[in-house]
């Protein structure tokens, strides 16, 4: 869960010096850090990488990248320990399904599969926390007094965190087996965390910590019941602000603590869609498929056909998300005729995306009982027009994109400049700006949209229950792989090095039973 954590003095500098202000908020072009000092960090990690791998006899062409899935075994443990199995056990405390997904799973795995995790739990040398509590900790000081700290909206997607007491639950960490002296404190997304440490900026305060999607939220300014934003990533997630009181979902979405904007401010809630592949079906596209060369080349593509020409793509590459929570689905690409071709393909994969955040407005709306009137949004893939033009045809309903488009670290410092202690600017209505936007309207017949959104949800049954991690005989008595074997065996060649000759059993030989353990 990457988390935005902003600092106070840099809200400041922001607010009176480096850029133009409108009414006391940043306007699009500011910067947090320098570019140039940015990337040239993120080369040096690579040039470092590369030498390691190097004197490893690793060749760099090696490095494979695929969306980790190793925890399923244990999300199958965990729910079949559940009454009736029921991936929602937990539902009416985390406001979550039990799932791959979220913080709690991954700590669990890591405690069972890594001795030196393990170990120094026992010995109470560890600590536990998402991203946000990692960064504020080693800013104000690390080994040397850092904070141990995290926010409700980053606490509340771990599965540990009880969302109506607003606190860690002793039952909750009970049933993961997580002592809860490893957790950090919570504390609100707005107030003084702690001071800098270290550097230029010792002695200023780290004031705002929000979610990477509570952030966006709040970075849209949806802070009335009802508003709701999409961030179109390498995911999709789309947002609704339900107010002070909890929406449990009956339709597949998570229920959130979006933020709570100060110590005696109470906290707001919403329902959560995810969608896993958005922006990352381009890149598969590009890096595995070559359909493409770049991504902004998919737009001229599906500009080019202006149909799917009956295709349908359903990107399903490590499970389906929201409404489903589906682990066992696949990709399927189907209704291909000998006519399809790339530009149909590249068209399909815009409307999935499309489709995908479709389907879990119509969850929300189900859930609320008030259809949203306009959907905001934001991210990186807003800047292809065709997909925001798809977008509203598909959902029937206007889309509207702010010229602002870094919505997230906008949030992130909203927050931290309205911290008690600091008070940049405020996040009362009458102070909060006007914001210039690109709208779309939807342009096709609300009969077609329902035609071509109902073929989707067939394709969508087609890619259920495609995977299981139970072992799979052949006739012969041959154990033959499955995704999740292969994913296993590549994290331990990657954690064993690549370049070592592997003296195992040839591959559909029975394998001995696993070590209760995984080499970390």
């Amino acid at each position: 869960f990457i988390s935005s954590v902003f600092n106070a003095k840099t809200a400041e500098l922001i607010s009176h010096h480096q850029v133009e202000i409108n009414q006391s908020f940043p306007k699009e072009g500011w910067v947090e850090e320098d570019p140039k000092e940015i990337m040239q960090s993120v080369y040096e990690c690579m040039e470092r990488t590369c030498e390691k791998l190097c004197q490893l006899n690793i060749d760099v062409a090696n490095i494979k990248v695929w969306l980790d899935l190793r925890t399923q075994s244990t999300v199958e443990s965990l729910i079949n320990k559940a009454p009736g199995r029921n991936k929602n056990h937990l539902k009416h405390k985390t406001g979550l399904p039990i799932s791959t997904y979220f913080s709690a799973v991954k700590l669990r795995w890591l405690l069972d599969y890594v001795d030196e995790v393990h170990q120094a739990v026992l010995s109470k040398r560890a600590m536990f926390g998402t991203v946000d509590s990692w960064i504020i900790w080693c800013l104000t000081g690390g080994r040397n007094g850092g904070v141990h700290c995290t926010d409700v909206s980053n606490a509340s997607r771990t599965m540990l965190f009880n969302i109506h007491t607003m606190d860690w639950d002793p039952e909750l960490c009970r049933y993961f087996d997580v002592p809860m002296e490893i957790l950090p404190k919570v504390k609100s997304s707005s107030e003084i965390y702690g001071w800098m440490k270290s550097s230029s900026l010792a002695g200023v305060p780290i004031s705002g910590c929000l979610g990477d999607q509570s952030a966006a939220l709040v970075g849209q300014m949806c802070f009335k019941e009802g508003q709701a934003k999409n961030t179109y990533g390498t995911g999709c997630f789309l947002l609704r602000n339900t107010g002070t009181k909890p929406v449990m979902s009956d339709h597949g979405l998570l229920t959130t603590v979006a933020y709570k904007l100060g110590k005696d401010e109470p906290a707001c809630y919403a329902l959560e869609g995810s969608v896993a592949i958005a922006g990352a079906v381009v890149r598969w596209l590009k890096d595995n498929m070559g359909i493409v060369q770049s991504s902004e080349e998919i737009e001229k593509l599906a500009a080019a056909a202006g149909t799917s020409y009956g295709c349908y793509f359903v990107p399903a590459f490590s499970g389906l998300y929201a409404p489903y929570w589906e682990p066992s689905a696949r990709g399927i690409i189907c209704g291909l005729t000998q006519f399809t071709n790339r530009n149909h393909l590249a068209f399909a994969a815009l409307e999935a995306v499309c489709f995908q955040t479709r389907e879990i407005l119509d969850a929300m709306n189900q859930d609320s009982g008030v259809p949203l009137t306009q959907l905001q949004v934001d991210g990186g893939m807003t800047s292809n027009r065709l997909l925001m033009q798809l977008q509203a045809d598909i959902l029937c309903i206007p889309v509207v994109r702010p010229t602002m488009s870094e919505t997230t670290a906008l949030g992130a410092a909203m927050a931290a400049g309205a911290a008690e202690g600091v008070h940049v600017w405020s996040l009362s209505p009458c102070h909060l700006p006007h914001v210039t936007s690109e709208n779309y309207e939807p342009q096709i017949n609300p009969d077609e949209s329902e035609f071509r959104f109902a073929r989707w949800k067939k394709a969508v049954q087609k890619a259920m229950n495609w995977e299981t991690t139970e072992p799979f005989y052949n006739t012969n008595g041959v154990r033959e792989l499955n995704d999740c074997d292969l994913g296993c065996f590549l994290f331990h060649l990657l954690t064993t090095g690549l370049g070592r000759k592997l003296n195992s059993t040839p591959w559909g030989v029975p394998p001995t039973p696993p070590p209760t353990r995984v080499d970390p």
